[in-house]
């Protein structure tokens, strides 16, 4: 059975939408100049500042988590030995 339907897997849509985002977010990277505001420190006055800040803190909350799980991931079949030594114990 063949599946006719287009999804975002096409590559066509996969550019569409990365365009998009991009648009997006040069739209609101503008958007900057437009209001007032009322900084606590001067650097939070430089044009884009809260969005390099957001980009680099979710970047590093992304590294800091891919070197969580390495410390905390278990075993496969942590579990049903946990729950093995339970029954036998």
């Amino acid at each position: 059975m063949k599946d006719d339907r287009r999804g975002l897997d096409e590559p066509r849509n996969v550019r569409l939408v990365v365009r998009a985002l991009y648009l997006v977010c040069g739209l609101l990277l503008l958007t900057d100049l437009l209001y007032a505001k009322s900084p606590h420190f001067t650097f939070e006055n430089w044009f884009g500042f809260y969005p390099v800040f957001g980009f680099v803190v979710s970047f590093s909350l992304v590294l800091v988590a891919k070197q969580l799980r390495h410390l905390l991931r278990r075993d496969e079949d942590y579990y049903e030995r946990r729950e093995q030594a339970a029954d036998d114990g």
